[in-house]
């Protein structure tokens, strides 16, 4: 056995059949809903319950994060929509229409990242334009149509990983 050898059975290209891409997808998951526009998500359940601490330290970081995005959006937003769709669309080339399976699984994962992202801004936007005056409520909502793209994208990615392995792995 050469070294090539023992790094392709270390290193499993076929994602979709690899436990570590479900760990993944589960922590990308996770991590996207809980940090809405980089305010972490138990600071508006605590603001919610009264906590005046807490409601401080939120509305500075959405306020702080909300701005950053803005500005990201105004000066660099069309060069990264435009790399971000190269990106995404050469993936899917490469993935489906070569039949590469990382690069689907790559493809699933960045994709509704990237739609977070977009997400993130919009919602930086109604923040900015509320005058930071409804931040809970508005970062709850974000949360929401965050938590509804994962369930899609995960049922998505779950029925392709399935279809994968049945059909293209060992049991098709």
């Amino acid at each position: 056995m050469d070294f090539l050898d023992l790094i392709t059975e270390v290193i499993d290209l076929r994602s979709f059949s690899n436990l570590w891409y479900w760990i993944v997808l589960a922590i990308l998951w996770s991590t996207l809903s809980h940090w809405t526009i980089g305010v972490p998500y138990h600071l508006v359940t605590r603001t919610r319950r009264g906590d005046t601490q807490a409601e401080k330290d939120m509305l500075v970081l959405a306020r702080m994060n909300a701005d950053r995005m803005i500005l990201f959006a105004e000066t660099s937003g069309t060069l990264a929509t435009g790399f971000s769709t190269f990106l995404l669309t050469g993936l899917a080339v490469i993935g489906w229409g070569y039949g590469i399976e990382f690069c689907q699984a790559i493809f699933l994962l960045l994709c509704p990242s990237i739609i977070v992202v977009g997400i993130g801004t919009w919602t930086s936007a109604r923040l900015k334009a509320d005058n930071y005056l409804h931040v809970p409520k508005i970062l709850r909502q974000h949360r929401t149509m965050v938590q509804m793209l994962g369930v899609v994208f995960i049922f998505v990615t779950a029925f392709w990983g399935m279809y994968q392995n049945v059909s293209v792995g060992p049991l098709g």
